[in-house]
Parts: C-alpha cells; structure tokens; sequence
C-alpha cells in the first residue's frame, strides 16, 4: 500500500469548512485504489477539530457533547490510534452495562468494528469479553454495575462511555484510576452527555484533565434534517435541551428537594446562640453495603422567628451501628434536645438503634415516630412557590 502520510499531512492543513472535503475528494482521484482506502480511514482528516485529542500533558480527556455529537466515533477512533501507534496494548472499556459496550462501543454503527479498517480489524470474543488486534493489542470489557472486577488489573489506556449513567460512578471510576498504571503515559477518554453528578463535576475541574465541548449542532452535517428540526421545536429553551443538545452541565437534578440558589441566597456566617430548639434527624438508608445510599444525619435548629439553621451534616454510607453511634456524638457537641428519625423495614427504627447505644437520648414524640411513604415526605415546590425559611451557616 502506498505510503499516503505526506498527502494526509498537507490535507490536514487544509482549513476546516466547506471546501475540505471536495479538496479531499478531488486528492483521492489521483491516488491508486490502495491508497484511496487508506484515505477514507485517515480520522486526523475528517474529524472535527473537537472530535480530536487535545495536544500536552493530561490524564483524562473529557468529550462532554450532546446527543449525536460523535462522541462514539471520536471514542473508537481514540482506542484505534492507540493500538495502531503501540502506545497501548491493554485497554479497558467501560460503560454502564456489557451490553452497551458491545451495541456501542464495539458492534455499533460507530463502534470500534466499524471504524477499523480492513488491514488492523480486531477480532471480537465476546465470550472472553475482550478485543484483540492483529498486533496483540487487547481491549477488555468491564461494567460500572461491576466495579470489583477492575480490581488487581493494569491498563495503559482506558475508554469510558457515558460515565454520567454509570450504575456506581464513584467506585467504578476509583477503581479504575488504581489499574491505569501500566506503561510510559497511562492516559483515559470519557466521552458521556452530562448529568449533574459529583464526580463529573470534580473531574472536569481537575488540572489534569482536559475537558472538550461540543453540541449536537456541530454534527449537523451528518444526521437527518427531520431529526434537527424535532428536537429543535420540541427541546430547545428547555432544561432537557441544554443538558441533551447543548450538553450543559446542570447545577442539579430536575428531581432536586432543595435549588441550589435558595441555598446559597440563604447562607449566613454563623447561626444565633439563642435557638429555640436544636435537634438531630436521622435518615436511614435501608441497606448496609458499600454501594448502598447513604445514611442522612443533619443538626438543624430552630429560632424564634421559625429560621431553620442547618448546623451541622454527618452523611455517610455507615451501618446502623455506627450512624447511631454518629448520631450521639452530634447530640452532645451541638446539646440538641432530641434526635428523630425514620422507621425503616428491618432496623426497628432509629430510634431503637440509638437508646441501644446510649439511654440518656430522649426519646422522639409520638409524632416524630410516624411512617410516612417518601413520596410524600419529601417533593419539590411547584413552580411559583418560595423557598422555606432555611439558613446554611
């Protein structure tokens, strides 16, 4: 096969707009057939330029782009200049299931398979849940329901698709991080749509990863007029739209008890000393694993003008012993007057759990021993409505 790289070069400095691809067309007529297919697979020559991995130092590169962007294609042909250069010869694949790995990532219109060109096509073992190349370049698959199965690997480069759905982003990511340390310049892709999760939120403000935007505009070119013109009337202007299309990453989620803005509209420096009533509110999560919910503990105080003060959060993932034991110690450093909670199925409620570990609590009114159904415990206010009377010192 002809050497093509000279050509590629000086078609690469061809600006990006209109005319590029007629130049590229008119190039491929004065080449022999071998050397026109190994055109057509030149991705440094048709993608975009927010569809390339960005130039220096980085651990992680981010592609937060909405729907359709070509994100996918950007992904698998990220993995596939690994292979090919030798940079990388294992990688992981992660998304939230096997199954999207596989539809998406691999067997997809713009999966790995496809995009592979005929002369450095994988070959796909799905029983092995792996990749192989004909260099002996291996992908491995692994799922964010899963994380414990990235334990004790290495990896010199890692593609992670739709971090934002993953099933446990937190363990999953952490997990990973610990296996990329094979190789001169371990590096990781993350091409998702956003979601407002903590950890997106702390890895694009990290200093060693770099963060590429895009919209689902910038792939106009390539997808159906009808398509464009749908979501263009149904979800531009809306919440839906900016995180979709715009791929805006959103202060909270739609479903939020609490807006942001309320929160940090009501801050003050400090709480009064002279609060009506200090109390201590437990909501138990009702399993007790690693990948369970977190259990709720917050000191609040009300004063005399009915302002809610929330002094004090002892969140965590903890078993009932050990939030009881939490729970005590917010008593006594804040002096509340009581703690309350909810009654989960199987914990005897926590109000059980606590006089086991110490009897000098109070115990909760009648009231506050109420079951209610989350539903409705807690829902957001409708549109219109105004924030209680909460502080946050």
């Amino acid at each position: 096969m002809s050497d093509t790289s000279p050509l590629i070069a000086r078609l690469r400095a061809v600006p990006v707009d209109d005319t590029r691809l007629d130049t590229i067309q008119a190039a491929k007529g004065s080449l022999p057939e071998g050397a026109c297919t190994k055109l057509e697979y030149s991705w440094p020559l048709i993608a975009r330029h927010n569809q390339r991995p960005p130039d220096g130092l980085w651990i992680a590169w981010i592609l937060l782009a909405g729907r359709g962007f070509g994100k996918t294609r950007a992904g698998a042909e990220w993995v596939r200049a690994q292979v090919e250069s030798g940079r990388a010869g294992r990688i992981a694949l992660v998304a939230r299931t096997p199954a999207e790995i596989r539809d998406t990532m691999i067997e997809g219109p713009s999966g790995i398979l496809s995009i592979s060109p005929p002369w450095a096509m994988p070959e796909y073992e799905s029983s092995k849940k792996q990749l192989t190349w004909p260099n002996g370049a291996t992908a491995f698959i692994y799922s964010s329901y899963e994380p414990d199965q990235l334990r004790g690997q290495q990896f010199e480069a890692a593609w992670c698709d739709e971090l934002a759905s993953w099933k446990y982003p937190r363990d999953t990511w952490d997990t990973l991080a610990f296996a990329l340390r094979f190789g001169a310049d371990p590096r990781c892709v993350v091409t998702t749509t956003p979601k407002p999760i903590a950890l997106l939120r702390e890895l694009v403000a990290r200093p060693d990863v770099i963060v590429t935007r895009g919209t689902t505009y910038d792939n106009e070119d390539n997808l159906p007029p009808s398509f464009y013109a749908h979501i263009r009337a149904t979800y531009e202007g809306t919440r839906v739209g900016r995180q979709e299309i715009h791929a805006d990453l959103l202060d909270q989620s739609e479903d939020a008890l609490w807006d942001r803005e309320w929160i940090d509209d009501s801050r003050v420096e400090r709480a009064p000393e002279s609060l009506v009533e200090v109390v201590v509110a437990i909501d138990p999560s009702v399993t007790s694993n690693p990948r369970s919910s977190e259990t709720g503990i917050v000191v609040a105080g009300v004063d005399s003008e009915k302002h809610c003060y929330i002094l004090a959060d002892g969140s965590d993932r903890m078993s009932p012993s050990k939030w009881a034991e939490r729970a005590i110690a917010l008593y006594d450093k804040h002096s509340a007057d009581r703690i309350i909670g909810r009654r989960r199925p199987g914990q005897g409620g926590a109000a059980h759990r606590v006089r086991r570990k110490d009897l000098q609590v109070p115990r909760r009114d009648r009231q506050s021993r109420q079951v209610r159904p989350r539903r409705t415990d807690s829902r957001p206010l409708r549109a219109g409505q105004s924030p209680p009377r909460r502080h946050v010192p």
